[in-house]
């Protein structure tokens, strides 16, 4: 979620006790003014089409926790509400300071529920173990999963700051508090004005013109206050049940988001990508910390740039700030303001945010990339040296309104970005709104450079009182597939697969009726990750849902059985990890269900090949048998060449190589 919307929300939530479960372009090379202004689309890009009006998410009744439901390739395990603390009507209020006055409702737009109506807002999730942590404006929920289906709640940490981004590392959590009520010691009193304070008038809202997205005001900070935390918090968690703060690094614009980067070289420590999207913090308050003009950006400024914090796992205390990379500077001109200045891109375009900050980063340590989503621009960063990152490669697109988060695909030759139009509090799936704008676009990567080939979008109509717009979602790994799950907020959980590049296509989904059938809120999924063989969904509103595959025309058990043969021991989303399936027979019937699926080999090939899987597995891998499957991979091997995809000469290299070695590695 944005900034806009996090300053408006966070100032309504909280800060620190423990409750326990019982209260429940190349190195280097900058963006240059062509490719700054270029949106590298095609003539013609593939966008996936909007669902026919009796899609069974269309119409559905409204409500809380009794709302119409829809759902398809997906079994529902479990929902579990927010506890107290964070549920609506059972939430810590913060007055200090105030709330920002709402922005006033703009011609035509519908009424909205009053703020703090469904309590605390959920949002990112992290993993560790059998637990998932959901952060939250007014704190993280420590949940246990070891059974998914009777999901139990551990503890409850209240410390209010902004949307609480969780990521885990050991026994170190790290949470992201960017909100001007935040204090050093979690405190739920907020931060004191002076006496006698009068604050600033709110800024002017911007015109409302047709066809253009307004640049929603930063409201004015409050005084300077030594108390007041803009950051990145760390605890130590060894006992869940009593979390401790153990170090807070202060940041100049706080941290809407951090990504947590695994050095493989570096076993000492581990570093935070901190993307901090507020306003920068008066030098009285944080020194160093500098403003200013963003078209004439002064040399020091705290704009144009993320933070990175050195973290020595063994002394966490230590942790600081290492460096500020400038990862957005032109080269040829050396202007640290080198990519996209805020505006649209020609008549019928969006208008594109400017690109002064990351929304958010996505490291894959095991390629040695990074994919930010910085506002006006997606962006490719060398992370060899995670300390000192590189820009290689700059993207903006005409159909892009704020460029959100980021996700490679296993093989790292695609990335797919998101677009938070509107910014994740407005409805943006209407049968009148882009199929292409709020959507996912779908890049292919290769030799460092970013090609679109596609726009995905949650296809089913929503209604004006429905908040959706592409959000947060993971791999799903599927052998053989490209697989991508993902939060649309109210628009529900969509399950896509985007193994052609070209030609994204939707496998499953959940979904709810809205919050109110009469007025606008803010719910649905702000977080939907596959983690061991389940998926989970942070509902901003409503609290926790779990839910498996199920098998459907568009994906089988075998599929489902050997993506659930993956397993981590824990889960931070933006930090991306290198997938890779056992060479068994589970994953080569997987391959096997592709193939048929694709039509890439014959019905008779197809059952030879399972029928001498099934001698070797009865003989126990007898040599006759194996024999057998290594002169039918060679075949396969062949084959391969003259496949009609590249997926399916993948998918017979892969099986091949499964084949020869007998399908008994686990």
């Amino acid at each position: 979620m944005i900034h806009q919307l996090a300053s408006r929300m966070s100032s309504r939530t909280l800060t620190f006790s423990l409750l326990a479960s019982a209260l429940l372009p190349i190195p280097g090379l900058a963006q240059t003014k062509a490719a700054a202004t270029n949106a590298t689309v095609p003539a013609a890009v593939y966008s996936n089409p909007r669902a026919s009006s009796d899609d069974p998410r269309v119409g559905l009744k409204p409500g809380l926790y009794d709302a119409g439901e829809a759902i398809f390739g997906l079994v529902k395990l479990a929902s579990l509400p927010k506890p107290p603390g964070f549920a609506p009507g059972n939430f810590f209020p913060n007055l200090q300071p105030p709330p920002p006055p709402d922005e006033p409702l703009k011609p035509g737009e519908p009424p909205r529920a009053p703020a703090g109506t469904y309590g605390s807002t959920n949002s990112d999730l992290a993993f560790s173990g059998n637990h998932v942590f959901v952060g939250n404006y007014n704190g993280i929920n420590f949940y246990d999963i070891d059974n998914p289906a009777k999901v139990k709640l551990t503890a409850s940490l209240v410390c209010p700051g902004g949307q609480g981004d969780v990521s885990v590392y050991g026994h170190l959590m790290f949470m992201s508090a960017e909100a001007v009520n935040a204090r050093l010691d979690c405190g739920t009193q907020g931060v004191a004005l002076p006496a006698g304070y009068v604050p600033p008038p709110e800024p002017t809202p911007a015109p409302v013109i047709p066809g253009v997205e307004p640049e929603y005001p930063h409201h004015p900070l409050p005084p300077a206050n030594r108390d007041r935390f803009r950051g990145v918090r760390i605890f130590d968690i060894g006992n869940l049940s009593n979390p401790r703060q153990v170090a807070a690094v202060q940041t100049c614009r706080g941290s809407h988001t951090h990504t947590l980067v695994i050095d493989p070289n570096d076993k000492d420590n581990v570093y935070i990508y901190v993307s901090g999207t507020g306003n920068v913090r008066q030098a009285e308050e944080l020194a160093g910390c500098i403003d200013g003009d963003k078209d004439k950006p002064e040399p020091n400024t705290s704009l144009f740039s993320i933070d990175i914090i050195q973290v020595p796992v063994a002394h966490p205390e230590l942790a600081k700030i290492v460096s500020s990379p400038r990862i957005f500077t032109d080269s040829q001109s050396g202007a640290i303001n080198g990519l996209w200045k805020r505006g649209n891109h020609g008549q019928g375009t969006q208008t594109t945010e400017g690109t002064d900050k990351c929304h958010d980063i996505t490291v894959y340590s095991a390629i040695g990339l990074a994919a930010g989503a910085c506002s006006g621009n997606g962006i490719l960063l060398d992370v060899h040296d995670p300390a000192h990152p590189v820009r290689i490669d700059a993207v903006s697109d005409p159909h892009y309104s704020f460029w959100h988060s980021a996700t490679f695909n296993n093989s790292g030759t695609k990335v797919l970005f998101t677009d938070e139009w509107g910014g994740g509090g407005q409805p943006r799936c209407r049968a009148t709104d882009p199929m292409d704008w709020g959507a996912d676009a779908i890049f292919e990567l290769s030799k460092g450079k970013l090609k679109l080939a596609s726009y995905y979008k949650m296809p089913a109509v929503q209604t004006e009182y429905e908040n959706c717009v592409a959000h947060n979602g993971s791999l799903v790994p599927i052998p053989g597939r490209d697989i991508f799950v993902q939060a649309w907020y109210q628009g529900g959980v969509s399950v896509m697969d985007f193994t052609d590049a070209s030609h994204p296509f939707e496998i499953a989904y959940f979904d709810r009726g809205p919050l109110d059938g009469t007025k606008s809120g803010l719910g649905g999924f702000w977080s939907a990750y596959w983690y061991n063989g389940y998926i989970y969904g942070s509902e901003i509103a409503r609290g926790v849902d779990v839910f498996k595959l199920a098998p459907s025309k568009f994906l089988t058990q075998n599929e489902i059985d050997a993506s659930n043969l993956v397993h981590y021991d824990a889960l931070n989303v933006q930090n991306q990890q290198k997938v890779t399936w056992p060479a068994n027979f589970v994953v080569a019937r997987a391959y096997l269900d592709q193939l048929t699926r694709s039509s890439a080999l014959g019905a008779e090939r197809i059952a030879a090949i399972n029928t001498l899987m099934g001698q070797a597995e009865a003989s126990h891998r007898g040599a006759k048998e194996v024999a057998r499957l290594k002169t039918a991979a060679a075949d396969l091997a062949k084959d391969a060449a003259t496949a009609k995809t590249p997926a399916d000469a993948d998918r017979m290299r892969a099986l091949a190589a499964i084949l020869q070695d007998g399908g008994a590695r686990f």
